[in-house]
């Protein structure tokens, strides 16, 4: 995959996702850049920041985007940051394809 938002390691993907907690519906909505130029896939829910909530809910809500269970998916840098690495375990060709629509890429 050649995108800066996610990297693969092995059979898993790592994707940037900046995350914003207590909005008023859970939801990805895309790719973004910051101040750098970096790429990041945005996403908001309704949990809130406190003793986990927020990052399980994004857990969740990637797990059911990309169609692998939730415990494929975990957050494993940010976790009190809006800006977090998610990892995900048995990264396939269909979650690639997945990841690169979520990024608003087109598959090649």
């Amino acid at each position: 995959m050649n995108t800066q938002a996610c990297s693969y390691s092995k059979d898993a993907l790592a994707l940037r996702v900046r995350l914003q907690p207590k909005a008023s519906a859970d939801r990805l909505e895309g790719p973004g850049h910051d101040a750098s130029g970096r790429q990041f896939l945005k996403a908001r829910v309704r949990a809130v920041p406190e003793k986990g909530k927020a990052n399980a809910a994004l857990e969740k809500l990637i797990a059911r985007a990309l169609g692998v269970p939730r415990s494929a998916v975990t957050v494993v840098k940010g976790n009190t940051d809006r800006l977090k690495t998610v990892r995900i375990s048995r990264a396939d060709a269909k979650v690639e394809a997945s990841v690169k629509r979520l990024l608003g890429e087109t598959a090649s």
